[in-house]
């Protein structure tokens, strides 16, 4: 049913004897966000639910106008080219003469793979490369590709110079993985129609796109998959300087302002990360009551009612230091010890607690497990 091998035919899938059938069942139809409204029962079947709706809809803070108002408020804070992308100086410098290069000879841009904790700008970072190639970009993610077909569809309705963005691409199964060896190296897969002796094999050419790969975990992604992409680049924790830059743009952005003061304070708590230093101005703007300006009162004591210290640890990072001075000594200690501990699972641990944890040398690894540094050590206090 499924190929096992680069380049080998696959099986559309049962009941689907041609290309448009499949088509017409691609995930694409399927919007990755869906309104409350698109959920809702139409009015003419369920009259006097529509009108509960309606007066619900009615008031201030209704759930369908939060949701555009988030949507026009991350398309606000989003850079529209990389003259507005902040951070990541020297990825964007080298992704901006890879992009120009590809422009002046016509092709489309290399494969790109995109690795780094998350909250980085990876997706942003794909969507300003398909604005620079003067392409569509079409999202997806690991996950969400089961079965080959999945794929055919996605690459099946590419043009030229086109962008897929696969996020999570480590969670690719191996099936889907394989069909896109070909894709990638050959613009070409290999399907098959039908079933029985009445089945055929159909080759079909794709046309020049580039597939932007993002992963926050590259080590599970497979060499093959890996030898694959052509640009390879690591995206690393923001420094405090640069978030406070992007900081002040947002909170211009969100039409109030910082004193720089208030913005650095900001910084120094966001843990390097960007998504967490916007949701921290939104809440902040909170707390501030939405005045025109914000100091760095406003935001130390909106941030330590969040319970964010000046290390920028969260009560569940602080827990952590916490269980692992408290429980075991300052270590070492092994991880699955220490999420039973936290009553966490092993990979929220790894993936979401640890990496800052690591980056800021508040925690190290060894062989026989994770221990405290004397940083670290500096760094706990008491819980509330």
């Amino acid at each position: 049913m499924g190929n096992n091998a680069a380049g080998t035919p696959f099986h559309w899938g049962k009941g689907v004897h041609s290309q448009q059938d499949c088509l017409q069942n691609s995930p694409q139809e399927v919007p990755s966000t869906l309104s409350r409204s698109s959920l809702s029962p139409k009015p003419q079947e369920h009259p006097q639910a529509s009108h509960q709706d309606q007066n619900h809809g009615s008031g201030p803070e209704s759930f369908p106008e939060l949701l555009r108002a988030d949507e026009t408020l991350d398309r606000a804070l989003r850079p529209l080219s990389f003259d507005d992308f902040v951070g990541q100086d020297d990825l964007v410098r080298n992704l901006r003469i890879f992009i120009q290069a590809a422009c002046i000879r016509g092709e489309s841009l290399d494969h790109v793979l995109l690795h780094g904790p998350p909250g980085l700008g990876k997706t942003t970072l794909a969507h300003l490369t398909a604005t620079a190639m003067k392409g569509s970009l079409r999202t997806t993610s690991g996950p969400v590709l089961t079965k080959p077909g999945d794929l055919a569809a996605l690459l099946t309705q590419l043009q030229n110079h086109d962008v897929l963005f696969i996020d999570e691409i480590h969670r690719l199964p191996v099936a889907v993985e394989e069909l896109l060896y070909s894709a990638m190296e050959d613009y070409r897969i290999d399907i098959l129609l039908g079933q029985g002796p009445h089945a055929r094999s159909l080759q079909l050419t794709l046309p020049p796109f580039t597939l932007i790969g993002a992963t926050t975990r590259s080590g599970l992604l497979s060499a093959p998959l890996r030898d694959r992409f052509g640009i390879a680049l690591a995206l690393e924790f923001y420094n405090p300087a640069a978030l406070s830059d992007l900081i002040m743009r947002a909170a211009k952005g969100l039409g109030f302002a910082l004193t720089p003061e208030a913005a650095r304070c900001l910084a120094q708590r966001s843990r390097g990360t960007p998504r967490i230093a916007l949701r921290l101005l939104r809440r902040v703007r909170d707390f501030g009551g939405n005045g025109a300006m914000i100091d760095d009162a406003v935001v130390d004591c909106a941030l330590n009612q969040l319970g964010i210290n000046d290390y920028g640890l969260d009560r569940l990072d602080q827990k952590y230091l916490h269980v692992l001075q408290r429980f075991f000594g300052g270590g070492p200690a092994g991880l699955d010890t220490l999420a039973a501990a936290l009553s966490e699972t092993r990979d929220t641990v790894e993936d979401v607690i640890e990496p800052y944890l690591l980056q800021s040398g508040l925690i190290m690894r060894t062989p026989r497990g994770r221990k405290l540094t004397d940083r670290g050590q500096r760094a706990l206090e008491p819980l509330s």
